[in-house]
């Protein structure tokens, strides 16, 4: 899962990305609102951590831009406005939800995994194709009762395969997702770990889950490969 956190006071920042990884995340971050709003519209994030006090653009009028352009991000404020007007305010911008400093990391992650779940359209959080299934909160993998021991990348490349099953997701979105943008788009780290993934979990399977979609990239969906 990918995060955004566009927060001006760098010391904070490091802290809340630092945290982040050390939980699994993947993390882009920012420290002003044009940046913000441009890493936002341009790439595809899980949720978005949002300081309102921005420089060149503040929070309440990044969120109203994103909301404007269709973005449904997950976006949850931090701030240090406290006020009921100011909470008020920014939910009625496009926040999903708004978290005061100082504040207790425990409650921040928690509360990015409730957005989370909320978003995902399986409720108990867990992910099936087929006779596939994760576990997301357990980080357990199995596919026909077989359990399946899976890296850190191979686990985020298959969340996201099932996350968007039936949608044909180019190399450079994975990559955007999966990597952090750790690898230029021509890097073939995606084919590379698609493979390592397709030797654990449809190789030794009739019903093959994962697809190459010839000049687009790739798709997870339930197909018999002839």
């Amino acid at each position: 899962m990918k995060i955004l956190v566009i927060e001006d006071d760098d010391s904070l920042q490091n802290i809340i990305t630092k945290r982040l990884h050390s939980e699994g995340f993947e993390v882009d971050n920012c420290s002003d609102g044009e940046s913000g709003f441009d890493y936002a519209d341009a790439l595809e994030y899980d949720c978005i951590i949002l300081d309102l006090m921005l420089p060149k653009l503040n929070g309440i009028e990044l969120m109203k831009k994103l909301r404007a352009r269709g973005n449904k991000t997950n976006i949850l404020i931090l701030t240090a406005r406290d006020s009921i007007e100011d909470r008020v305010k920014g939910l009625n911008a496009g926040a999903d939800d708004y978290l005061v400093k100082p504040f207790a990391f425990d409650e921040l992650l928690a509360r990015i995994r409730v957005l989370m779940r909320r978003q995902s359209e399986i409720k108990d959080n867990v992910l099936t194709l087929e006779d596939l299934t994760m576990n997301v909160d357990e980080h357990i993998v199995t596919r026909s009762g077989q359990s399946i021991q899976l890296t850190s990348k191979e686990y985020a490349l298959l969340e996201y395969l099932l996350r968007n099953q039936g949608r044909i997701l180019t190399r450079a979105q994975i990559t955007d997702h999966v990597w952090n943008n750790e690898f230029e788009y021509d890097s073939n780290v995606v084919d590379v770990y698609i493979r390592y993934l397709r030797g654990k979990i449809d190789k030794k399977f009739e019903i093959k889950l994962i697809h190459t979609i010839r000049g687009f990239g790739y798709v997870m969906r339930h197909e018999v490969e002839v």
